[in-house]
């Protein structure tokens, strides 16, 4: 458990996209928090990326908003050449499920309390 309170990306101004990706993860999860890991460090790098937020349910089920300021950024990250090997690694061995939805946010606010 980590010391760090938990801190949801900050709204920004729309529009901006979020690509919201669900998974049930199998067994097999050997390889898994590395490819992760390089996988947060390598989305840093592309113009346009504002943030993500992960929430894992006791049930099982994960889910992680990512957060792009247009179209163009998200599309660099999908076609990425280490990120779709991480999509085809995923298939084949870490999720039983998975669901992507892609949105284009009109509206957004946030709240802090002091």
């Amino acid at each position: 458990m980590t010391d760090t309170p938990a801190t949801p990306v900050p709204a920004h101004e729309p529009p901006y996209y979020v690509a919201v990706f669900t998974t049930v993860r199998s067994d097999d999860q050997d390889g898994y928090r590395e490819t992760d890991a390089r996988m947060e460090e390598l989305v840093k790098e592309i113009p346009g990326y504002l943030g993500m937020d992960h929430a894992q349910t006791p049930g099982g089920l994960g889910i992680t908003v990512g957060y792009f300021r247009d179209g163009d950024a998200l599309a660099r990250w999908r076609s990425d050449a280490e990120h779709r090997a991480a999509q085809r690694r995923g298939r084949e061995q870490w999720y039983r499920s998975y669901t992507l939805h892609v949105a284009k946010v009109e509206r957004s606010h946030g709240f802090t309390r002091e």
